[in-house]
């Protein structure tokens, strides 16, 4: 027993300290975005969390997906919490410490219940492989969705079904053992599922029980780590950000742009010759974005939390009618970008730049010319993501910095600049239709 008690213990410091390792670098990414102060109205932050994140208020525009998520997000959380007592039983050598505590009726409603959890949870994933690659639902591919992607999305199911099974096989011959009254195998109480399939493993012999049980134990708790760590590398990791990204949510008017002050300083230099700027006014290293350090951190947050469901994608008009523009694309670029440049610094110390960019090296300028800016992706994403900010940002590099614009684009520019209007007339004749309309 001591030597499964210091296996469970180095596994369990091996998960802690690469789990640790990993969000560390993923949080020093997410910093290395711009400053943006996201703390106000707090009340209204943790309102909205709890609506979104945990209520899952917008996955409910799609009810048939949104059961069955719900199923997988459930058993997820509620499941979990049997690890703690697995993590207790690991560390001190103990079997179902819980029951001396609960005792056998109220253990065994709490087990009754993870169980049937297990099963929505297996049912779910199923449904989802089918819709994946029986049914082809068209969101679920594009050209963004390549081999790893793809792969991913299936290893995550296939994870979550394997566990559950683990579970259940668990519990069942541990059912069977507590029947024989076989060693520390006490009565832990009624386990509605287990008791209704054991006779499945009935003819097996007390030391097939045992294997299937210990053999059961050890794969769910080393799956569940060996998970913990995975889900850091996998879209999956929604389920852990989706809650700050929804706290940080940027309270402001649907499809407002923010202006940049320098910008305005500018302006209100030429249109006011006795205008004074502040004293300590500096000019912007960058205007707009042409890497992820130049985004917002609340943006690279964002491409991190991103579920790659394709909601936004199929919502969006530019996409359906043909062009190259993909939302979902746009937040896996970002993420992928932070990622690379993030391992780069890490290796490259005192080194800022590796020679790419995330604007042309993985976003191209017919992507965000694309983009109608109608907002949406902005309200199909149900983890509040806003794959419109980075658009516009890399749109303004482009405009600002490169001068690189559509034709029609530099046309409108033109006559605002000449005429105060997107049209081409001369202000003095603006109301020269009021006398025709006559």
């Amino acid at each position: 027993m001591i030597v499964q008690q210091i296996v469970f213990v180095v596994f369990l410091l091996a998960t802690a300290f690469f789990f640790t390792k990993r969000i560390t670098f993923i949080r020093k990414n997410i910093l290395s975005g711009r400053a943006e102060k996201l703390n106000d109205q707090p009340v209204r932050r943790w309102k909205y969390m709890a609506l979104y994140a945990l209520g899952q208020k917008k996955m409910f525009k799609r009810i048939v997906p949104a059961v069955f998520h719900f199923m997988i997000y459930s058993g997820f959380i509620i499941i979990n919490l049997e690890i703690a007592e697995i993590m207790l039983d690991g560390i001190l050598g103990t079997h179902r410490l819980f029951v001396s505590v609960l005792g056998p009726d109220i253990y065994g409603t709490f087990i009754s219940i993870f169980e049937v959890l297990a099963l929505l949870v297996i049912l779910a994933c199923l449904v989802f492989l089918a819709r994946r690659w029986v049914l082809h639902i068209k969101r679920f591919f594009g050209r963004e969705m390549t081999r790893w992607p793809k792969l991913d999305a299936t290893l995550i199911l296939v994870i979550e079904t394997v566990l559950m099974i683990f579970f259940l096989s668990m519990n069942t011959a541990d059912s069977l053992l507590q029947d024989m009254a076989y060693g520390h195998y006490h009565e832990a109480g009624f386990f509605l599922i287990s008791d209704s399939i054991k006779n499945i493993f009935s003819s097996a012999d007390v030391h097939t029980l045992i294997f299937i049980e210990r053999f059961g134990w050890w794969a769910h708790i080393v799956g569940v780590f060996a998970f913990t760590i995975y889900i850091t590398y996998s879209k999956h990791l929604h389920i852990f950000l989706a809650f700050p990204n929804a706290w940080y949510t940027r309270f402001k008017s649907s499809g407002k742009i923010n202006n940049m002050p320098e910008v305005a300083r500018e302006v209100k230099a030429m249109m006011d010759p006795s205008y004074q700027p502040d004293a300590d006014a500096t000019a912007p290293e960058r205007f707009g974005a042409k890497d992820v350090t130049d985004l917002s951190w609340k943006s690279i947050l964002d491409a991190y939390a991103c579920t790659e469901c394709g909601r936004c994608t199929s919502e969006c008009p530019a996409n359906l009618t043909g062009k190259l523009l993909s939302p979902r694309k746009i937040m896996m670029d970002t993420r992928d970008r932070s990622e690379e440049l993030g391992y780069f610094l890490k290796k490259n110390e005192g080194k800022k730049e590796d020679g790419k960019s995330l604007l042309h090296d993985y976003i191209t300028m017919e992507e965000l010319d694309a983009c109608t800016t109608c907002q949406a992706c902005v309200e199909a994403c149900p983890v509040s993501i806003n794959p419109l900010d980075i658009i516009v940002e890399l749109r303004r590099y482009l405009a600002m910095e490169e001068s690189k614009v559509p034709s029609e684009w530099a046309l409108m520019f033109g006559n605002i600049e000449n005429n105060g209007a997107p049209w081409q007339f001369s202000p003095s004749d603006r109301l020269n239709w009021k006398d025709e309309a006559y």
